[in-house]
């Protein structure tokens, strides 16, 4: 039923005095973090709050250099914020070009807007493939059919009459309309669903999920292995200080001046000039401050933010950050036949006439009465401009489900325009001649008039063959390379179309693509059988939109990881249960709503790049990963053994052992075994494929480097160690040592971590080795950092541990390639 009013919309200055008072879709494009919430995010974070108070705690000693490690927490603030702005940048620049642009029926004409730019009582036209972007009530229809699966889960498309509530986040599938707007911006109901739900983060992300499970493992081994060694730094190697705050605490009891008098004895007892408890509390936070992996979840936001800035250049939006590591990780990629492989645009290359009738004028007048016509109408108007000026009667609209469009033009005829594999009994001579015709990669409609109204319950009734219009279809220059790039890869491709089965075949053969093809109508609708069909064939054609979904589901039962690609109305379910969707910049608004991935440049060969993102982003996690990871195990482990150590001196009487590094010392060694080199290839080019077992894989490496490290270190400082007596120069000495065995062990995960070799690589290393080569010769640098090679027994003792501790190492890294299965190469 078609029931008809009509509004010329709102003036421009009704508009303006709505927008006055506030009354605007006011919400914003995209749901990310404003540049406040980024710059809170970035500065008040759990590591900078541990490093903030173990920096506080150095300055109160008065040794400045030994706090240089509290310039970490500006690099790991700025870089964040500069990265994830660039990023917030980008993205709200592509979502404002990809966006949906609702177009509103004012006064002075109907035109595109912007959704922030609809106003309270807007009158805004609906189409097919169009989003509701504000909730409304709806004054005007015909044939209108809206999929409120998005907020309702309901797949089936909905009949609305005049007066009916439309809601925004559901779209149109079938018919026009018109409804005008009366709740805009947080009012509206997907607003309020989506308020909660879409954030600027890294959800469903393997590698987020596993990061943050391994941080939970370091936190429960941070916290007894810093407290043994806060005990032991300060109440066992110096007795002096346990008789110090004793002496503290009995003055603040003793005080009757108040709060500000016990305060300045507090005070004046931390600022005391080379107080005893300085050298201890230094050692202690340099014991502390490697524990803790600053710079992972930094890296890991940066290589994020990058791969968004470099798809942005590539005009691909990534609307949800985890996309460009999910789609890495996808094996079966399901494909959308218009609009992805072949270009949106047709024409008319052949009329084949099967009955004696001036065909011409019914495409003409089809084509003119079709309110939003889909690219075969427009090819057709472009054909057959000029129809004979027939009223309609009864309308029908185009729908995925049924394939066929039509008119009832009273005397002149019921006519209808579709699939001739769907209108007629497909063995008739009309769809065979179809059948033929398809199978050469061509678009095939027919054109026929029906003994009914086309808005009659049971259209089309009996269809008599007239015409079958010829649509060719340019396939995209791209594709054939595009799925080329996924052979290689081993990723398998689906081709899933609602065209005619053979044509779709005929056009996926076209590119190379080989597999049986299939009538989804012949499709089974049991899930376990509809995987093996999927297992078994490469193409289908005749798929509705709730089969793609379901053949979606399909493939996932099977453990498949699976992106959909597409761009119209019949996509949309597919796209939004798909572990990734991928729609065009060109297609429905509905499309480009529901998709993770928005190629808005329509480029299909825009994918492979994508997924090289993925695998850099995912592989070079994973190599820096092992840096930090590997520093927090020895840095844990080395606690542990000075705190034993510390305990067993406190009850044997041992002499006390104070922890090997100052500050200084983890700092310096953290800048070129880890912190500059994990920047460097945190960022670099890596084509190797996603695997899953991130957390596994890493802490296999990391935790029997982190061992070898802190065990070689460990023993060479004991070696060194001159005990209690020990001057001020020895303690140096044996400080110096434990660093070399430190720096020339880790020096050697790095040279691991950094294979498979390429020149780059091996420059990476050679010049972090030279750079502490200097920093150990040359005496301002030996002055500033406080080290002392000079004691050439010990410095070559140290030498020789750590280059056993290198062994082991590169021992280690045959051995677990060997146990995981994995192929170890030394060049690329």
């Amino acid at each position: 039923m078609t029931l008809t009013t009509t509004s010329a919309g709102l003036t421009d200055a009704e508009v303006a005095k709505r927008v006055a008072d506030g009354k605007t879709n006011d919400v914003p494009t995209r749901a990310a973090r404003s540049v406040s919430e980024i710059v809170r995010a970035n500065v008040f974070t759990r590591i900078n709050a541990i490093l903030g108070v173990l920096f506080i705690i150095v300055l109160s000693t008065g040794s400045i250099i030994n706090g240089a490690f509290g310039l970490l927490i500006i690099a790991n603030s700025a870089i964040g914020i500069i990265q994830e702005i660039r990023a917030k940048q980008t993205l709200d620049k592509l979502a404002i070009v990809g966006q949906a642009k609702p177009t509103v029926r004012r006064e002075s004409g109907s035109r595109a807007v912007l959704p922030a730019e609809v106003v309270l009582d807007d009158v805004i036209e609906l189409g097919p493939g169009d989003q509701i972007v504000v909730d409304g009530e709806l004054i005007e229809e015909a044939n209108l059919e809206v999929d409120e699966s998005l907020l309702t889960g309901e797949a089936d498309p909905i009949a609305k009459d005049v007066g009916d509530t439309v809601m925004s986040g559901s779209f149109v599938v079938a018919g026009t309309g018109a409804y005008r707007a009366t709740k805009v911006g947080r009012e509206a109901y997907a607003a309020k669903l989506a308020e909660e739900a879409s954030k600027f983060t890294l959800v469903k992300s393997e590698l987020r999920n596993g990061i943050n499970k391994i941080l939970q493992v370091i936190t429960y081994m941070l916290v007894p292995a810093g407290l043994l060694i806060i005990y032991t730094q300060l109440f066992t190697t110096d007795p002096r200080i346990l008789e110090s705050l004793q002496k503290t605490f009995h003055d603040i009891v003793d005080n009757d001046g108040g709060w500000r008098e016990s305060l300045a004895i507090i005070m004046s007892q931390i600022f005391t000039t080379d107080a005893v408890w300085h050298e201890p509390v230094l050692r202690m936070v340099g014991a502390l401050v490697p524990m803790v992996p600053e710079g992972l979840v930094l890296m890991t936001s940066i290589a994020f933010a990058v791969g968004v800035i470099r798809l942005g250049r590539r005009q691909c939006l990534v609307n949800e950050l985890p996309a460009i590591e999910g789609l890495a990780r996808v094996d079966v990629v399901c494909a959308d036949k218009t609009g992805t492989l072949t270009e949106n645009g047709m024409r008319v290359s052949d009329l084949q006439s099967l009955a004696d009738h001036p065909v011409a004028d019914v495409l003409a007048q089809l084509a003119a009465d079709d309110a939003r016509p889909n690219a075969s109408m427009l090819a057709i108007a472009e054909a057959y401009p000029q129809p004979p000026g027939w009223t309609a009667t009864a309308t029908a609209p185009f729908k995925s489900a049924t394939k066929w469009s039509g008119a009832s033009y009273g005397e002149h005829g019921n006519w209808v325009i579709g699939a001739p594999d769907v209108l007629l009994d497909p063995s008739s001579p009309a769809a065979e001649q179809a059948e033929q015709i398809g199978a050469q990669g061509l678009r095939v409609l027919l054109v026929g008039s029906s003994d009914r109204a086309v808005d009659a319950p049971d259209a089309p009734g009996a269809v008599t063959p007239v015409a079958l219009v010829v649509l060719e279809q340019r396939v995209r220059p791209d594709a054939r390379d595009t799925l080329d790039y996924f052979a290689s890869q081993h990723v398998t491709v689906k081709v899933i179309s609602g065209d005619n089965a053979v044509s779709v075949g005929a056009v996926a053969g076209t590119l190379g693509l080989h597999g049986e093809t299939m009538d989804a109508r012949r499709l089974p609708e049991e899930s376990d059988a509809l995987a093996e069909t999927l297992e078994e064939y490469t193409t289908f054609g005749r798929v509705r939109p709730d089969q793609k979904r379901a053949m979606v589901h399909a493939l996932q039962s099977r453990g498949h990881n699976v992106a959909m690609t597409g761009d119209g109305v019949n996509d949309v379910l597919a796209l939004k249960d798909a572990d990734i969707g991928v729609a065009m910049g060109s297609g429905s608004s509905a499309s480009r709503a529901v998709a993770q991935i928005v190629l808005l440049d329509n480029r299909f060969a825009t994918l492979p790049y994508v997924v090289g993102e993925g695998r850099r982003v995912i592989g070079n996690i994973e190599r820096v990963s092992n840096l930090f990871l590997t520093k927090t195990v020895y840095s844990v482990l080395l606690a542990i053994l000075v705190g034993l150590a510390g305990l067993s001196a406190k009850i044997f009487g041992t002499d006390p052992l104070l922890y090997p590094f100052q500050p200084i010392h983890v700092t310096i060694a953290a800048w070129f075994t880890i912190g500059i080199p994990a920047f460097i290839l945190s960022l670099a080019p890596n084509n190797e494929r996603a695997h899953s077992g991130f957390v596994r894989r890493v802490m296999t490496s990391a935790l029997p480097s982190g061992l070898v490290v802190g065990t070689v270190t460990f023993v060479s400082y004991l070696l060194a160690y001159q005990g209690k007596a020990a001057s001020v120069t020895e303690q140096t000495q044996a400080s110096t040592a434990a660093l070399i065995t430190l720096l020339v062990s880790s020096v050697w995960v790095l040279s691991v971590v950094a294979r498979p070799y390429e020149w780059w690589r091996v420059l990476l290393v050679a010049v972090s080795v030279l750079a502490y080569v200097l920093i150990f010769a040359m005496p301002v640098t030996q002055k500033l950092f406080m080290l002392d090679p000079s004691n050439a027994q010990l410095t070559f003792m140290a030498l020789g541990i750590g280059v056993i501790g290198a062994a082991l190492i590169e021992v280690l890294w045959w051995v677990q390639g060997a146990m995981l299965g994995e192929r170890r190469r030394l060049w690329r």
